[in-house]
């Protein structure tokens, strides 16, 4: 049964917790989390500390930084993409250009950047204008762009996937939807648009929807996420409502950030840290607090003389003071034991779970965030590329695995173009489902790796000039072979001239 129909809610009901999973944790990527701040709030209602919270809160980015890292190594170093036909073939041509002009590099490092917090990614391919000409037509101005087979990201909270019955990991539908408002009578009505992809097919559908005026705000899943009542369905205004894309599967390729057996849905390392980084903003604050409080202790003394004429004592101090009698004790200050060894510890351990949960060794970074010295040490104590790989570990292993998700979607996407190009375009070649050579992004010691192919070889070439230098320079065959030219060209400068060129006739 399809998720949309009268009656229906949306979004439907079997995606809030998705949904509310990609909100409440995209505040961490950002920096942005509020909600932890509130939830700070609330607990110093009754306590002096509360007013000074707004100031004293300290947000804690972590995530943004561990979920850039797995993308820089993911995508950092440009992977090549092969077609297994020769340079000069009419199939790799394509699929240089359809990696060029789509910016697929780019592409992978920002959906595994969103991964890292959100878990899932989705990029679907269609064929038609790659930018928006809309602007044209209102100056009258034709519009002479050609059209082509385009890979874009697809935002996650919009698309619905349905699974098989009895296969929750297979898909049968991927629903990519999004809410337009059309002003109707004096107030502006939502309707929902939805582009059901399936094999070989899009079906456009066109849904009237009104707002929930009591239930229209859902909290169960701990954000609130606004819901609708679909009250009917209406014409979608095409001329087709059901168009042939001429691909064998859905245009639409789903990339989980980490996946299991029982469930399509992927999962991102930052719900694994969420309260890890909550217990550490909260222990910072406080930290922050007893340190301030220690900037102004409360003093004690002999009885201060007044100014004349006021009760101002005639010595000025930063903070409360309390006055003694003369058989009091030694005037001093109070200090309060925070137990701030205590706290320096916890902290220590929060950031070291928040890294080891991640996978990403802190020396990564350059240096280490402790409050008791380098202890996780800076990484640059090996030198050789076995040592330096050992080292990253960890994250290499990670960053394979995210590897994974992506080859399939990236390589299947680039398979659809190819087809749609053969169907709408004036592509004759054969369809190619391409190999990608990936990097781990580690820098390489390039001696160490020359001497080891010398030793495998026996000192005899084991790389093309043409290879050597699409990888050397990460060019695509066109660049390569431009530079091959430029070389060759000045080597026959270069040449020097023959003696016998004095005895030729003429």
């Amino acid at each position: 049964m399809s998720l949309f129909y009268p009656g229906a809610t949306f979004p439907p009901e079997d995606h809030l917790e998705r949904l509310a999973k990609y909100y409440r944790l995209k505040p961490y990527f950002n920096g942005t989390h509020k909600e932890n701040y509130d939830r700070m709030a609330r607990l110093l209602k009754d306590s002096p500390q509360h007013d000074q919270l707004e100031q004293l809160y300290i947000a804690i980015n972590l995530a943004y930084i561990l979920c850039l890292k797995p993308a820089d190594l993911l995508i950092g170093d440009r992977p090549t993409f092969d077609s297994g036909k020769p340079d000069d073939s009419v199939e790799q041509k394509l699929l240089n250009q359809i990696v060029e002009e789509n910016d697929v590099n780019t592409l992978i490092y920002e959906s595994a950047t969103s991964g890292g917090y959100r878990g899932d990614g989705f990029f679907i391919v269609r064929y038609g204008k790659r930018h928006d000409m809309s602007a044209l037509k209102e100056h009258g101005i034709p519009d002479t762009s050609k059209s082509e087979a385009i890979i874009e990201h697809a935002a996650a909270d919009t698309v619905f996937p349905e699974t098989s019955e009895g296969n929750i990991k297979k898909i049968k539908a991927y629903n990519v939807t999004s809410i337009v408002w059309v002003k109707e009578k004096k107030r502006e009505v939502p309707y929902l648009e939805v582009a059901k992809h399936v094999p070989g097919y899009i079906i456009y559908e066109r849904y009237r929807m009104q707002e929930i005026p009591e239930t229209g705000i859902d909290t169960t899943y701990d954000f609130p996420i606004t819901t609708y009542k679909i009250v009917e369905k209406v014409p979608t205004g095409r001329e087709k409502d059901i168009i042939k894309t001429g691909a064998k599967y859905p245009l639409v390729f789903h990339v989980p950030y980490s996946s299991v057996d029982d469930h399509w849905q992927g999962k991102g390392f930052v719900e694994t840290v969420e309260h890890a980084i909550q217990a550490l903003e909260d222990r910072l604050t406080q930290l922050d607090y007893i340190l301030l409080k220690h900037s102004d202790p409360i003093l004690y003394g002999p009885e201060l003389e007044s100014v004349q004429g006021t009760q101002t004592p005639s010595v000025s101090v930063g903070g409360k003071y309390i006055p003694l009698r003369k058989e009091d004790a030694t005037p001093g200050a109070i200090t309060w034991d925070g137990k701030l060894e205590a706290v320096f510890k916890e902290i220590d351990y929060l950031i070291a779970y928040i890294f080891q949960m991640s996978e990403t060794p802190q020396w990564l970074f350059g240096t280490t965030m402790s409050t008791g010295g380098n202890t996780g040490g800076t990484g640059t104590s090996h030198s050789d590329g076995a040592a330096i790989k050992a080292r990253f570990m960890p994250i290499l292993s990670k960053v394979k695995r995210i590897r994974n998700g992506y080859d399939k979607a990236i390589r299947d996407a680039i398979w659809a173009c190819f087809q749609l190009e053969k169907t709408h375009g004036t592509y004759k070649g054969e369809d190619v489902y391409p190999k990608i050579h990936w990097k781990d992004g580690i820098p390489k010691n390039e001696k160490e790796e020359a001497e080891i192919y010398a030793l495998r070889t026996g000192d005899k070439p084991s790389l093309d000039q043409k290879t050597a230098i699409k990888r050397m320079d990460e060019l695509d065959d066109m660049q390569a072979e431009e530079i091959m030219k430029r070389i060759s060209e000045d080597d026959k400068r270069m040449q020097p001239v023959s003696p016998e060129v004095f005895n030729l006739e003429g």
